[in-house]
């Protein structure tokens, strides 16, 4: 960060989803659609900038308002209409993962940008997680159909086949093998960090393709728009946000934020669900504070 922030120029803001705009039920606090409208309309970029692959980027989410989009941790990158690239893992990789996966029972699902596909016990996995013993809780098992978490929506269940050829990257949950153990079985194969969504489990991760991280798309979106890096803005919560961070001017790490993020950062604000990404923006000059409708309080 060589920290030469003006606030007399347009910036273009990189934003995390999960823990930093979008709450782990699925929905976006109000202040921070505001925020993100607010910024836009003063003549800011705004990029999502999330692990997530497109498939995951939902209506609502897209609906609030954003210029461009880095996905799958930096491997999928889209400025306006425009493909800038599409980094995929190599088939011989997707196989050994899947293999090794099943081997373990570790559930999982691969990400592409035309489908994420699960492996074979991942939806009941994921059922527990959110709502807990839906087979002898009738309160869970009402709530599950009652309030149905949109992530169920864009996973294809039931794919027997899925050595596919169009991954961006792998989410696995957590599971009896230990996290390490996991990372050392794909050393050289895939980058294997600890995923940033708090139902998947404290040593859940993702598998990335080396060297692919949203520093470097970041760079990649800045040469295309013929822009600095003094001119960016970063906000996020997790550890796949740390290089984001080193290579953007201000980094605003989140309240919920994990505390190597928060080390690295400019700004810490406060949490999601306490309004901390309006109250980013606002600390940044990107908008003007104001007093916020009861429902965002």
């Amino acid at each position: 960060m060589n920290n030469t922030y003006s606030h007399d120029l347009s910036k273009i803001v990189f934003i995390d989803i999960d823990g930093t705009l979008v709450k782990d039920d699925g929905s976006i606090p109000e202040s921070a659609v505001r925020a993100c409208q607010e910024a836009r309309a003063n003549g800011h970029l705004l990029y999502l900038c999330t692990g997530r692959s497109k498939p995951e980027i939902y209506d609502v989410i897209w609906e609030v308002g954003f210029d461009g989009l880095i996905g799958a941790g930096g491997g999928y990158v889209e400025c306006g209409s425009d493909m800038l690239y599409h980094k995929q893992v190599s088939p011989s990789s997707v196989r050994h993962l899947v293999d090794f996966f099943n081997r373990h029972r570790i559930d999982f699902y691969l990400e592409s940008n035309s489908a994420l596909y699960a492996s074979e016990h991942l939806r009941d996995h994921l059922i527990r997680r959110i709502r807990g013993d839906i087979a002898n809780d009738p309160v869970a098992m009402q709530q599950l159909e009652d309030s149905p978490h949109p992530f169920f929506e864009a996973l294809t269940f039931g794919e027997v086949d899925l050595y596919k050829e169009d991954v961006n990257k792998i989410c696995f949950l957590e599971s009896t093998l230990p996290f390490e153990q996991i990372k050392a079985e794909f050393a050289g194969i895939f980058d294997v960090i600890q995923c940033t969504v708090p139902m998947f489990g404290e040593n859940s991760g993702e598998l990335v393709v080396p060297g692919v991280h949203k520093a470097v798309a970041i760079a990649d979106v800045l040469q295309h728009l013929g822009r600095s890096a003094a001119d960016t803005v970063a906000i996020g919560d997790g550890l796949n946000d740390l290089e984001m961070f080193e290579y953007c001017n201000i980094g605003i790490a989140m309240g919920n934020a994990r505390e190597e993020l928060k080390k690295v950062a400019d700004y810490v604000t406060t949490s999601l669900e306490e309004d901390g990404l309006y109250q980013g923006f606002v600390k940044v000059g990107l908008i003007q504070g104001g007093e916020l409708p009861l429902a965002a309080q």
